[in-house]
């Protein structure tokens, strides 16, 4: 298995769950702290399919792709995959954990130099 995708990875504990009151029926966003990093998490996530709740802890993963292979090819260039194409068989890493999102990541703040970024 390779490890080229897996941009950042820790446990996480739930502090806090919908700390400004639930929006949406099946979305809650919960508030956790890392472990390892003492980073700070903000996650939306759909507490319907995956319910959490304060003072659990879960394993995180953010990735570029779910592909147990390099992420590049043999002529050098970024082989685009998409999340849901996979052979009969074939494996991924989203079959090592229970729940999986695809998206973009929409905000991180780097309180290390006070500035924020944001990805559209």
């Amino acid at each position: 298995m390779s490890t080229e995708n897996i941009l950042f990875q820790d446990i996480f504990d739930i502090k806090d769950l919908d700390p400004q009151g639930k929006r949406f029926d099946r979305v809650s966003r919960l508030v956790a702290r890392s472990e390892n990093y003492e980073m700070d998490l903000t996650l939306d996530f759909n507490s319907e399919i995956y319910p959490l709740n304060v003072g659990e802890k879960f394993s995180f993963v953010l990735a570029s792709s779910l592909s147990l292979e390099a992420s590049a090819s043999t002529s050098g260039v970024e082989k685009r995959e998409s999340w849901r194409e996979r052979a009969p068989g074939e494996r991924d890493l989203s079959d090592e954990y229970e729940y999986v999102m695809f998206g973009k990541v929409y905000k991180f703040e780097d309180s290390n130099k006070g500035g924020t970024s944001q990805q559209v």
